[in-house]
This record gives structure tokens, C-alpha cells and sequence, in this order.
């Protein structure tokens, strides 16, 4: 896993720009602690900073290879789970290989394929490739967007980063930021390709940018396609089972310690259980890590939202897999610290909005680097197999708008009370949402035949799998790179997604419970307690020293009228929840605090042009 950045200027030679490529560079030094390399030829400049997985000594980049035509140099960033099945293929087609890094059989692939390379990849990638032989710069993103990949056109090029902060550390790219960013930032709905930062974009999942003199196009090599489902119950569970197994084997492979993030869930403990067992058998145990707060088990208050604490059933899979279990335990002072605020959102390079989760995901992710380098985590579980409420939820079936945000307000707040009343009446962002909601469906195959109620759920799985997946990837991707940790992910494994997606509703819920597949497929590693726990969110404090640590920072940046912040949060909504007679508690009332907080250190931190004309 590393981070990689780059800059192409067809109009010009790149040699003299070595101090702005170093600077891209050095923005990646968290996703690649282990090493860095900078490889300039006339118009391009590519930079690599390396987190050391596979083939410790082998893997350097960038990686390049001279043909009798040009050379073609290659900075990759992810994993290839099936490199060494290429590699057999490259090597029968004559290939010849110097090192054992899956880098290598990459750049081999994509010397043998061009750019099709994509469709034999089974992994989580972002690579950029610059082609000698063409004069063209050509990058590739994995199907469901794992890796994070952003490029900024320029006049005469592009630039291209993991990050946007490598990107804005060039100084053609403008740090500007329109209403239209605004609107994508204060709302959940991640559409394609929008990077926030005006004039910045995605490479988009499944997707090919080329970039050439001539111009940059865009060839989409995957999207989930709508098929006909013909197994039934009992081969639809075999299958899945076949596929975990594949999977996590695939996952397990690295040169460095390895471990799993275990919640107590079904997805994490089905993941973490099925490695244990493959471990197992050649004699190794697997670590597992999961995250808690001070108290929290013995004073946990049930919600709407989350019934019980993690921490009995996370010791429940430890036992029943026999796991070398650590618990990360946390204390509100260090959730609200100001300081792990600004560095979750120099890596998120923007202001999430996710408040104490955010926090906790960094510190449970910082305290795990210091024994392990990868880990397996349960993410996307959810959105593959239907294990949301709003899955279950009358107003979220009814199609108007996103499914995860037909009640999203009242469980997790919204930002009406914490920006400014003009600003809110400039973005509408109800009709923002209305109409990425709209063009969202409209790419959702519906099957011959198919029942309304049918497809209704089916278009739920498809924003899911499309949208708010990527929500959660980039925010999982971005709090483990900043402290340098590979976290993967089984449960984006395409092949189980395909699969997954084309099966009925009725078969994905066949007992009346959400994830009714993934519970039997993997019944026989599971403890019981976790085969009967009712879905639980991903844990949040209940401390009230956070809420009242929130309040006197919020009351801080009051005491400064004059900071930039207000141009966008109304200082008379943050008043109110900053001197409230009663502590703000739950997450819906900390929202507003903990946005305002973000937006200032982000505006301190990054000093963008905020645009709003």
C-alpha cells in the first residue's frame, strides 16, 4: 500500500520541477513510510512514497521498463490478490520477472494487455501509467474504489495524486471551493467523480483515464451489471461460503504482521473466524483488535440505534477463534482532543463531519500500527448483503430519495442549526439531493419480470453499493493510511459483489433478518451470541465529558468573531449549543458542534477560497 503522485506537462520538459514533485511526493509520506522515488522523463514526473507489503526488498518504485519504442514507468498504489496467477500467465507468455512484488506483474500486464490489464485484476488498486511509447498517461482505478485516485487538468496536462492534498501542493492547482463543492461536502450522497475541490475529480471506480495531448477520455472497464439469479437457497450459501474462503485466503497473503478489526458484528466476527480457522490450520493464530471506551460496556445505554455494547461479543469470537485478542480502549479527553481533530482532517483533507467516530477509527487504527501493518476488516458487508435498518424501513422503501438518508437526521443530526441561514438557502440542498437521487436510479437494470417490490430493493442495493460505499471506504481508507496501515477489505471482492447483488431480496432475507446469507453461510465458525446480535452500527461514546469538551471549544471559537468559520456557521445556532443548560448528548445534538469545529481547523489548515457567488 503506498501513495503515489504525478504531473504531466506535454508543453514542457519536467526536469527543473524537481522541488514541486518532491513536495506532492512528501503530502504521501503517511500512506508510505518505508521508502520514496521520484522518476522524471521530459514531460512527465511521477513520485511514490512505499508501505512495505509484499517483497520488502523488490518492490520500488516507480517501476519502469524500457522497450525499443520508449519506456514505460509505472507508480502503483493497493494490492493485486491474483498477482500470482498473472504472474504464471505473464511468465508462459515470455515475461521475465527480477522481483516477487505484485508491482512488477502489473506493470508486466500492462505491457502484455495496455490498459485491459484492469479486467484481469482481482484486488484494490490505483495506478498510474506513463506509456513512452505513446506519449500518454493512463490511470486505472479498482471496481468498487478502494484506493482513493483524484487528477487536476491543467492547461497543457493533468496532475494526479492518492490524495488531494498532493495534488494542491502543486501550485498550478487552485486550493477554490464553489457552492457545488459546498453542497457535495454537506451531504451524503458521494456523487461520481466529484472531489469537493473545484476543478479537482475522481477517477472513478471500474474506470480508464487516458490523458494525451489530444485530450483526456474516460473507458468505464466495470459497473454492476443486473442478472438473472438461478440458484437456489442452499447452492446461493455454498457459493458465498466458496467465495469468503477464496477471498480471505487471497487477503491473509502479505510479508508483514497482519490482523483483523473485530466489533462483535456479524460481519467482522464471520470475517475474523474464517481467517482464524485458515490460520489454524498451519499453525498460527490470528490478532485481532477492536476498538471500546472508558466505561462504556458497564454504563452503555441502549438506542434506537445501537442495542448492545460490542465489547461482550467481541470477547465472545475471541474465545470461540481462539484469537490473540487486544481491546483499544479510549478516553473522551483523547476523542475531543483538538489535535486528533486537525489530524483527522489533514487526512481526510476535508471536514467529514463524523465527529467522534472519525476520531476513535484514527486512534484504533494509530495504536494497532504499532503491531501490525495490515489488517482485514469487515466493511461493506452492509451494503452487500442488505444489513442496514433502512433496508427494513417503510420510508426508506419508498425510492424519494437516498435510503440511508430517509432518517438520517433524526438518528445522526443535520447541519440546519450549525450554518448560516443565507448559506443553507443558497446550496438547497434538498435539491441537490433530489437530483442525485434521480440520476442514481436511472442506471438500475431492472430483470424481465421482475416485481416492483423486487426492483425497489434492488435500486437500495445498487445506491448502496455505488454511493455510500464509498463514503465509508474513503473515510476507512484515509484515517488507516494516515498512520501508515494497509486495512483490506474481503467483503469488496468483486466476484461476491456480482453475485451477491443478483440475488432476490427473498433469498437475502429468507429468515426475515438482515444478512440472512452471510449468517448461515458462515453459522458453523460463529458463536451463538453473534449469530442472534441484531445489527449495531459502528460504536459511538456516550461520555458526557466529549459532549462538554465539545461545548468549551465551541465556546473558544466563539470568543473569536472575526475567524473565517463564520462566513459559514451561524454564531448564534453554534451559541445555543454551546451554552445549553443541559449537556448536548447523543450524536445528533454533538453534530453541530463537532461540524463547526472541523470546518474551522479545515479553513486554518488548508486556507481555501471559498467561493459562494
Amino acid at each position: 500500500m503506498c501513495g503515489i503522485a504525478g504531473w504531466v506537462s506535454f508543453d514542457r520538459e519536467l526536469k527543473g520541477e524537481g522541488a514541486v514533485l518532491d513536495a506532492m511526493t512528501e503530502t504521501m509520506e503517511c500512506r508510505g513510510p518505508d521508502d520514496r522515488g521520484v522518476w522524471v522523463e521530459g514531460p512527465v514526473g511521477l513520485g511514490h512514497r512505499r508501505l512495505a507489503i509484499i517483497d520488502l526488498p523488490g518492490g520500488r518504485q516507480p517501476m519502469s521498463f524500457a522497450t525499443p519504442h520508449g519506456n514505460v514507468a509505472m507508480v502503483y498504489s493497493g494490492e493485486a490478490y491474483n498477482f500470482t496467477e498473472l504472474r504464471r500467465e505473464l511468465t508462459d507468455r515470455g515475461h521475465r520477472f527480477t522481483t516477487d512484488s505484485d508491482t512488477e506483474v502489473v506493470l508486466h500486464g500492462y505491457l502484455e494487455w495496455g490498459d485491459k490489464v484492469a479486467e484481469r485484476l482481482n484486488g484494490m488498486y490505483a495506478f498510474a501509467v506513463w506509456d513512452g511509447r505513446e506519449n500518454k498517461l493512463v490511470m486505472i482505478r479498482d471496481r468498487m474504489g478502494i484506493k482513493p485516485f483524484y487528477y487536476y487538468e491543467t492547461p497543457d496536462g493533468v496532475l494526479f495524486g492518492s490524495e488531494p492534498k498532493a495534488i494542491l501542493a502543486n501550485p498550478l492547482a487552485r486550493p477554490r471551493v464553489t457552492l457545488d463543492g459546498l453542497r457535495e461536502l454537506f451531504t451524503m450522497v458521494k456523487t461520481p467523480g466529484h472531489a469537493v475541490w473545484d476543478g479537482m475529480a475522481e477517477v472513478e471506480p471500474g474506470t480508464v483515464v487516458t490523458v494525451d495531448r489530444t485530450g483526456l477520455r474516460r473507458r468505464v472497464y466495470w459497473e454492476l451489471e443486473t442478472r438473472e439469479h438461478t440458484d437456489d437457497r442452499d447452492t446461493t450459501i455454498a457459493t458465498v461460503r466458496e467465495l469468503l474462503d477464496d477471498i480471505v485466503r487471497r487477503q491473509l497473503v502479505a510479508d508483514v504482521p497482519r490482523c483483523t478489526l473485530l466489533s462483535g458484528g456479524l460481519d467482522s466476527s464471520a470475517m475474523t473466524a474464517i481467517a482464524a480457522r485458515q490460520l489454524g490450520a498451519h499453525g498460527e493464530k490470528v490478532r485481532s483488535f477492536a476498538v471500546d471506551f472508558v466505561g462504556q460496556t458497564d454504563r452503555f445505554v441502549a438506542d434506537e440505534l445501537r442495542g448492545t455494547p460490542d465489547t461482550p461479543f467481541v470477547h465472545d469470537v475471541a474465545r470461540s477463534a481462539h484469537t490473540e485478542h487486544q481491546d483499544i480502549v479510549l478516553d473522551p479527553q483523547a476523542l475531543a482532543d483538538p489535535e486528533i481533530r486537525a489530524k483527522v482532517v489533514r487526512a481526510r483533507d476535508l471536514p467529514a463531519g463524523f465527529g467522534d467516530m472519525d476520531a476513535s477509527l484514527y486512534l484504533l487504527f494509530k495504536a494497532i500500527r504499532r503491531e501490525s501493518t495490515v489488517a482485514l476488516s469487515g466493511e461493506s458487508a452492509d451494503e452487500v448483503f442488505g444489513g442496514y435498518r433502512q433496508f427494513f424501513d417503510e420510508e426508506a422503501r419508498k425510492g424519494t430519495t437516498f435510503p440511508w438518508l430517509a432518517n438520517f437526521g433524526r438518528t445522526f443530526g443535520d447541519d440546519t442549526e450549525t450554518l448560516r441561514p443565507d448559506l443553507l438557502t443558497a446550496l438547497d440542498l434538498d435539491g441537490y439531493i433530489a437530483d442525485g437521487h434521480r440520476t442514481a436510479v436511472k442506471g438500475v437494470q431492472r430483470l424481465d419480470g421482475e416485481s416492483d417490490f423486487e426492483y425497489g430493493m434492488r435500486r437500495m442495493s445498487h445506491l448502496h453499493l455505488t454511493r455510500f460505499v464509498r463514503i465509508l471506504l474513503d473515510r476507512k481508507d484515509r484515517a488507516s493510511m494516515a498512520v501508515g496501515l494497509e486495512v483490506r477489505v474481503p467483503f469488496c471482492d468483486h466476484r461476491l459483489v456480482e453475485y451477491v447483488y443478483n440475488t432476490p431480496w427473498a433469498l437475502k432475507s429468507f429468515d426475515g433478518r438482515e444478512k440472512s446469507l452471510l449468517r448461515e453461510a458462515t453459522a458453523d465458525v460463529l458463536p451463538k451470541s453473534v449469530y442472534d446480535r441484531v445489527k449495531s452500527p459502528y460504536p459511538s461514546t456516550q461520555d458526557p465529558d466529549y459532549a462538554t469538551a465539545l461545548q468549551d471549544q465551541a465556546k473558544d471559537l466563539l470568543a473569536r468573531p472575526a475567524h473565517p468559520v463564520f462566513d459559514l456557521v451561524d454564531k448564534n445556532g453554534l451559541s445555543r449549543l454551546a451554552h445549553r443548560d443541559t449537556p448536548v448528548s447523543g450524536q445528533a445534538e454533538r453534530r453541530g458542534l463537532e461540524r463547526a469545529l472541523d470546518l474551522a481547523l479545515w479553513l486554518d489548515l488548508y486556507r481555501p477560497e471559498i467561493s459562494l457567488g
